[in-house]
């Protein structure tokens, strides 16, 4: 299936301290610089679960730009970036010792990003997943709504991630949940999907039932949920080390929505995908 995601493009920055901070000096660390960005992610992922992808994204003349797209072409996709006057965005991740992480982010030349150049680069697809970084920068966040309306005018399924709970919260879960109803797929983790509902967990999956006609909802250690129509659905976490949680959430979703683009059943897909973030929890970065 030809599939379009609109999303970031950033460098990511994982960084695992080793010993106690050393808040004026050098702590040791372990550090891994590569390709990020939670659309770019999933669009690996969908690439990997043989997709043909196309990304849409913005990138800055630079170093870091030039890093990404080779990150990108060596994945298999496709890549469509508009080049603009400013740094390509960079996250910086510090995993703590229970491999969760805080990111310290610079969206640079993504919100920049230009309506003119994503109604002229969506060309022939069946899928557009729009990545929720991009409806919740209001810099992004007409293009983005516009390129959903367009894939819903021109009878392509349409999906998309929650990405982040920090910004979610400052945008409004009642902003955001008007701009995504009716999308054919919605993602979320466990902490997005009771901050959009406004409900604890299992009320709060019946409610963004309401919102899309498929829902999944990653919950860690916990493992994750389906709610489709009547149908739902549950599956365990499979990974047995956890050392970065960094994309473990994108490449669940990812697989799991190549899995049910090509015809899958949400049984299936769902343990796919937990088997998907297990490989990524157990190294350091998203293309562990």
């Amino acid at each position: 299936m030809n599939v379009a995601v609109l999303g970031d493009v950033m460098l990511d920055v994982v960084v695992v301290p080793v010993g106690a901070l050393s808040a004026t000096s050098d702590t040791p660390s372990r550090v891994r610089v590569g390709r990020g960005g939670s659309g770019a992610n999933l669009a690996i992922a969908l690439a990997r679960a043989g997709h043909d992808v196309t990304y849409l994204g913005a990138v800055g003349r630079d170093g870091a730009g030039a890093l990404w797209r080779e990150y990108l072409a060596e994945a298999g996709v496709h890549a469509r970036l508009e080049e603009v006057d400013a740094a390509t965005g960079v996250v910086v991740a510090l995993v703590g010792g229970d491999g969760q992480r805080s990111m310290y982010t610079d969206r640079g030349a993504n919100s920049l990003l230009s309506g003119t150049f994503v109604e002229t680069a969506l060309a022939d697809f069946s899928h557009l997943h729009v990545s929720g970084y991009s409806l919740l920068d209001a810099a992004t966040r007409e293009l983005s709504v516009s390129a959903l309306s367009v894939a819903r005018e021109r009878g392509a399924s349409t999906s998309v991630d929650v990405c982040s709970v920090g910004p979610l919260r400052a945008v409004g879960p009642a902003l955001f949940a008007s701009l995504v109803e009716g999308v054919d797929y919605l993602f979320a983790n466990e902490e997005e999907a009771t901050v959009l509902a406004a409900r604890e967990i299992d009320q709060a999956l019946l409610a963004l039932g309401e919102l899309a006609r498929e829902v999944l909802v990653t919950r860690g250690a916990k493992g994750a949920l389906v709610r489709r129509g009547d149908l739902t659905a549950t599956a365990p976490s499979l990974a047995r080390e956890v050392l970065d949680t960094t994309g473990a959430g994108d490449a669940a979703t990812g697989t799991y929505l190549g899995a049910r683009l090509a015809g899958e059943d949400v049984e299936i897909a769902l343990v796919n995908a937990m088997a998907a973030a297990a490989v990524v929890v157990g190294g350091l970065g998203a293309d562990a």
